[in-house]
């Protein structure tokens, strides 16, 4: 029999879990590619294995419930699949072979201020500088970019818990002098990383109206991923014509191309989907962090990275923006929450007024 302590820290150790599989993507991704495997190659790869994952799933759970898809909510999903996951991801997976996994989960933290600043752009949000709300998320933006420039610009002193022992035996171009990329290169990767951030946080704010107009989230994913998997196939051949690079063993490449497609995909995304109804999104996102720390010790162990003084600060500055915003944003549900409930109570109130008044007419 389940107690109730035991259930109560169910969606803490899930969170755990989650950003544990997100740091073993990072780890994983960043290890293919600097094995020689080409960027574009790997994306198309990873969508095509969790396309071939969730057809299943989607037609035995959504297929006879699912609404009709018109064309026009068609096109919208190309589009949000373009933008969202495509570019996303191939930028994504440029910005990695110029920096290194701990970079690409520092910036991770920034993404719930990317979106919250998009949709302040899109007038989905509002910022009211003058409340404690208003002038949390004004402090979470500017953190945000303050971490995001510290990580670009500044270095500062090297730390190696190993010696730049690689366990994976691999190094890349960038990485032979030290595991250091140069300056212009890490910070080209920085500002692709942020690109790349940029364009999911949009997947994120515009796939919420999207669903509106075809509700059924697992077939919506899977022909997100499917549509994908066209477009990132079409890029790839046309940027990779050498069948050698196409060529997947039984190496780390597929072990990379499996897990990020199906575990990171298919599997995750459902234990995110149970946590959010457990608890709720800012509790989720609260966990992003974790991958940072691990992803941070990890590639040090694993890869043979070196961290810096400035990847750490601006790590740090990401999560205090992310806090910041998250802390904002839970503020004011709680006052609409409070706000609601007072309707409630006054509504109640008054219908017992008017109950009573009927009996005293009544009597």
């Amino acid at each position: 029999m389940e107690t109730v302590g035991s259930s109560s820290r169910k969606p803490y150790l899930v969170v755990i879990l989650i950003q544990t599989i997100y740091a073993a993507m990072f780890l994983l991704s960043k290890a293919a590619f600097n094995g020689g495997m080409n960027t574009f190659v790997f994306v198309f790869y990873r969508q095509a294995a969790a396309t071939l994952f969730l057809v299943p799933l989607a037609i035995f759970f959504e297929w006879k419930t699912a609404p009709p898809l018109s064309f026009m909510t068609f096109c919208k999903i190309f589009l949000l699949s373009f933008f969202g996951i495509t570019l996303s991801l191939d930028i994504y997976g440029v910005a990695l072979v110029y920096t290194s996994a701990t970079l690409a989960a520092a910036i991770t933290n920034s993404l719930p201020v990317i979106t919250f600043f998009l949709a302040l752009l899109l007038r989905v949000e509002v910022l009211k500088p003058r409340t404690t709300s208003g002038l949390a998320k004004l402090v979470g933006i500017l953190f945000c970019t303050a971490g995001a420039v510290t990580l670009a610009i500044y270095k500062g002193p090297h730390f190696s818990l190993l010696g730049n022992h690689n366990l994976f035996h691999h190094h890349n171009i960038q990485e032979h002098e030290g595991h250091v990329p140069s300056g212009k290169t890490w910070i080209k990767g920085c500002f692709l990383m942020l690109m790349s951030n940029t364009f999911w946080g949009l997947w994120l704010v515009f796939q919420a109206r999207v669903m509106k107009s075809y509700p059924s989230k697992l077939l919506f994913t899977t022909l997100q991923c499917f549509l994908s998997s066209i477009q990132t196939f079409v890029i790839a051949i046309a940027v990779e014509r050498n069948p050698y690079e196409w060529k997947l063993g039984w190496n780390l490449k597929l072990v990379a191309v499996a897990y990020c497609g199906i575990v990171v995909t298919g599997i995750t995304y459902h234990l995110q989907a149970w946590v959010i109804e457990k608890k709720d999104p800012v509790f989720l996102a609260m966990s992003t962090p974790l991958a940072l720390i691990i992803t941070l010790f990890a590639s040090a162990i694993l890869l043979g990275e070196i961290i810096s003084l400035g990847s750490i600060l601006g790590g740090l500055l990401l999560v205090g923006g992310l806090y910041s915003v998250l802390w904002a944003k839970s503020r004011e549900q709680s006052k609409v929450d409070e706000s609601c409930s007072g309707a409630e109570v006054l509504k109640d109130s008054s219908q017992l007024k008017e109950t009573k008044e009927d009996f005293v007419s009544v009597v």
